[in-house]
């Protein structure tokens, strides 16, 4: 690994923990939202997280959307016979 990937990696990480603190010092303050987003937190590994409630809510929307496309295509086989 060169020297230039390792620092842009640590410059991640800092950035990482620097949003981790803002957001807590917002939390203590009484601020509504946390500086690292409403949806999706960041953990120490740099993968992303739903929660339950964000992931029941596209869950619930892709249904919808292939009940529709499902319902679409019934009709169009229905009306060629």
């Amino acid at each position: 690994m060169n020297i230039v990937e390792a620092l842009h990696k640590e410059a991640d990480k800092l950035n990482r923990q620097l949003a981790a603190v803002k957001g807590a010092i917002e939390a203590l303050n009484g601020a509504s939202k946390a500086v690292a987003g409403d949806s999706a937190a960041v953990h120490s590994n740099g993968r992303r997280t739903m929660s339950a409630a964000v992931r029941a809510r596209i869950s619930q929307k892709a249904k919808a959307r292939w009940a529709k496309i499902k319902a679409e295509q019934g009709k169009s086989k229905a009306a060629k016979k």
